[in-house]
């Protein structure tokens, strides 16, 4: 432990600490997947309408969005190494109301506290990934957030052989999953405390390593708000994607939901890989070229998608997955380095406001959907990544390296 501690001090990455978070990230966002998983089974078990279900969508993705940025703010101030586990033991309890809860509210209120738990790791995982990163951070973070994109890809196969066969008791499952997060987080918490203890004894030694020119605070403010833009495109549109392109598929193409999720697991695993490249991929050609092309490739072939034959919808499914989740991580560690006093912060604030605009998007393309049908509200949709072009504006970062 000494020794990685000391490796990461001296700026070469902590690979060990690196992997497991990233792996803690894909047992905590397989948790989340289960509540989309199950809403056929809560519809067809508890009757439960698509506004009841719609409203435990939106609890769960707003008490994440609302709080993440909040729990990153007060760890900045005062670092907590075991509120990492201690939200993953929130989410075990949302599991376990989620497996068993006869009534609606029970549902709601299960929801809420998986959203606490997730609200808890997000900031927090994303510090751990930026302090074992070393002169990696491109790379740690895309490990840290495939982790987490990969279990959100999971959502269509645990509907399809866990929840359909087992109804909604076969959520405790995920009670194994939760237990085992609970685990390794422990075991990460002890490292994490290690390492704050080892920074503070160097405190005013330490060289802070940056991609980014110094900035004004007026242009970190400009550059900040140009990110959130970025985010704000990509959400909405991924959000279309994974929520309500099964409907246009279904009508368009005539696709059964069982085939249709496939399609959806494709954009899901797909932009898992694009997750993963970009990371070191910003490390080697820097984060600004990597957020540009993530948001420039994708432009003609999301415009194109509503009206290509299905055979060509599977190959533009790929190709913006790819792309466009291919800046996912480097947006987080951009953010980060413009304020790199604020790693929690900038953390929730980023991540936080993907989950927000997913709840939010979600609300706005359903209203859009029922007032001009779907076929029309995907070729609205269509032009979201051009609003993504704004990053052009972003200050130019340069590759970093160890001292």
């Amino acid at each position: 432990m000494a020794k990685s501690i000391s490796s990461s001090m001296a700026g070469n990455p902590v690979y060990p600490v690196m992997f497991a978070i990233g792996a803690c990230h894909l047992l905590n966002d397989s948790l989340q997947a289960v509540i989309p998983a199950m809403f056929p089974i809560l519809e067809k078990d508890l009757g439960l309408t698509f506004t009841q279900l719609g409203l435990i969508a939106f609890a769960l993705n707003i008490v994440a969005s609302l709080l993440q940025p909040v729990i990153g703010f007060i760890s900045d101030k005062k670092p907590m190494p075991f509120a990492l586990p201690f939200g993953m033991a929130s989410s075990f309890l949302g599991m376990a109301g989620l497996a068993f809860a006869p009534e609606y509210w029970m549902i709601l209120l299960s929801v809420v506290f998986l959203g606490f738990g997730s609200a808890v790791f997000h900031p927090e995982g994303s510090r751990v990934s930026y302090m074992a990163a070393g002169t990696k951070r491109g790379l740690s973070q895309s490990i840290f957030q495939v982790g987490g994109n990969s279990g959100q890809a999971l959502a269509p196969l645990i509907s399809a052989f866990i929840l359909v066969p087992l109804g909604q008791r076969g959520a405790a499952l995920f009670l194994f999953v939760a237990a085992l997060g609970i685990f390794i987080l422990s075991k990460i918490s002890v490292w994490y405390k290690e390492e704050l203890a080892q920074q503070k004894l160097q405190k005013g030694k330490k060289v802070r390593l940056s991609s980014l020119p110094a900035l004004t605070k007026k242009q970190v403010g400009a550059a900040l708000a140009l990110l959130l833009i970025i985010i704000f495109a990509r959400s909405f549109y991924v959000t279309n994607m994974t929520s309500f392109y099964i409907f246009h598929l279904m009508e368009a193409y005539g696709l059964t939901i069982q085939t249709g999720q496939l399609y959806i697991f494709l954009f899901l695993a797909v932009g898992a890989a694009g997750t993963f490249f970009g990371g070191p991929l910003a490390d080697r050609i820097g984060r600004k070229n990597v957020i540009v092309l993530s948001l420039l490739v994708p432009i003609p072939l999301a415009m194109a998608l509503p009206y290509v034959p299905l055979f060509a919808v599977l190959i533009l499914l790929a190709l913006i997955g790819f792309f466009i989740m291919l800046s996912f991580s480097v947006t987080v560690v951009y953010a980060q380095e413009l304020v790199p006093s604020k790693i929690g912060t900038m953390s929730g604030l980023t991540v936080g406001l993907a989950f927000g605009m997913g709840a939010i998007g979600g609300v706005v393309i359903g209203i859009l959907m029922d007032s001009i049908g779907v076929y029309e509200t995907m070729v609205v949709v269509s032009f979201l990544p051009i609003i993504g072009l704004v990053g052009l504006g972003l200050p130019r970062d340069r590759k970093i390296t160890a001292s």
